[in-house]
């Protein structure tokens, strides 16, 4: 089927440049002279077999599909097309690469049309917010206050400001995150906070606040000190449950550097210790995310003697307590990042995985189907100065969502 989309995407999208009105193809539409309206008039599918055809077009082509006439742009934006479509064919989630190290402009991945489209986010004010997203919608904090948050649907621009949440003011880790139900489309937003308790380096404050978009109001559910463990910035939610990375404050050996610790958002259990589960290790930049409902890391493998140097990267999926590895990042793609130090950007959606450097804004794609490595056709910008960082997020390209 998507080879049919390419085409039909093509073809529409050929149609709709520089078209503004019915006049221009009024074969299509119904409109225009007697003579073309009487010879057209068998050809015309009605509309609810044109919704049909529309809605198996790449989201982009859509957009565009929407300027060929009238008609279509009626239908392209009516509410039951927009419902409809979500049911129709899945769109592959998209990667938005920033390019600049203080605006939060950039550029949004299609792996569908395999382009690349320019995107400003609105409200997000720098790229070095937190970041999370889930069924469309996108979550961001800033970095400053932790306070400021915005949920918005990054292609129809529709973008709503919540609350300032409860807990530790200015903590010194937090970590988002965001599930959206893809039947009511209502979302959860939650946030980790931790806090070093003063004067004791090994105890640290660890709070879960949650956002329900229903009753539009925050809780803090749970509260607990952690002795010898503390919070980081990495947190999911997956099939209702909040897992979240726990790291190390007591020097421990390479291999306990980092933890995950579950939390069910439903029966609201406590004792977060208990939850522990080790993490395969040593790792580092570690990330977590929710592909169909199912817990996905990301983490670079690092020299026994050296943690801090990455050797390669795998990928693990989470059944139970145990992890079990699915894929290895082969070599010549792990070299052909060419500047990837310890640390670089991951994040990843329905069943793509998508792995990026900071220091080049080079982007590679794991499908886990397929079990296939891919580069990324390359982003439509240069880096202009050495010290140029890039970093990205996914996300799925939705009509239907909004906050």
């Amino acid at each position: 089927m998507n080879g049919e989309n390419s085409w039909i995407s093509h073809c529409f999208d050929d149609m709709s440049k520089g078209i503004g009105d019915c006049d221009s193809f009024p074969e299509l539409c119904g409109e225009g002279n007697k003579e073309t309206a009487a010879v057209s008039m068998d050809l015309i599918l009605p509309d609810d077999l044109l919704e049909r055809v529309l809605a198996y077009l790449p989201i982009a082509s859509i957009f565009r599909a929407g300027s060929v006439c009238r008609r279509w742009h009626e239908i392209v934006s009516s509410r039951r097309f927009l419902w409809n479509f979500s049911y129709v064919l899945s769109q592959k989630p998209w990667y938005f690469m920033f390019t600049s190290s203080d605006e939060p402009v950039g550029f949004a991945y299609d792996p569908v049309l395999r382009k690349w489209y320019g995107i400003e986010l609105p409200r997000i004010q720098s790229p070095n917010w937190f970041i999370a997203s889930s069924c469309g919608l996108v979550c961001f904090m800033d970095n400053d206050s932790r306070s400021e948050m915005h949920v918005c649907n990054p292609v129809t621009k529709h973008c709503k400001k919540l609350e300032d949440p409860p807990g530790l003011k200015f903590p010194d880790y937090s970590a988002l995150s965001i599930s959206v139900n893809r039947t009511s489309h209502d979302y959860t937003v939650s946030i980790v906070k931790s806090k070093q308790v003063p004067e004791l380096f090994f105890q640290w404050d660890v709070s879960v606040h949650i956002y329900d978009s229903e009753t539009m109001m925050w809780t803090t559910s749970l509260t607990e000190v952690l002795t010898g463990w503390r919070g980081g910035d990495e947190s999911v939610i997956c099939d209702g449950v909040l897992y979240f990375l726990i790291y190390s404050s007591g020097g421990g050996t390479p291999e306990n550097r980092h933890g995950l610790v579950t939390y069910n958002l439903s029966s609201r259990s406590s004792a977060l210790i208990r939850s522990f589960i080790p993490v395969p290790g040593p790792l580092t930049c570690v990330r977590l995310m929710n592909l169909k409902e199912k817990l996905v890391m990301v983490g670079g493998m690092g020299k026994p003697d050296r943690p801090d140097i990455i050797k390669g990267i795998r990928i693990w999926v989470l059944e139970g307590r145990n992890w079990v590895e699915v894929a290895r990042m082969p070599h010549k793609y792990f070299h052909g990042f060419g500047e990837l130090d310890d640390v670089f950007a991951s994040s990843g959606a329905d069943n793509l995985v998508y792995i990026q450097s900071y220091g080049a804004p080079a982007l590679l794609v794991f499908d886990m189907n397929l079990k296939q490595w891919k580069w990324v056709p390359k982003c439509p910008v240069s880096k202009k100065f050495p010290l140029q960082l890039f970093t990205g997020f996914c996300f799925e390209p939705r009509l239907e969502s909004a906050p």
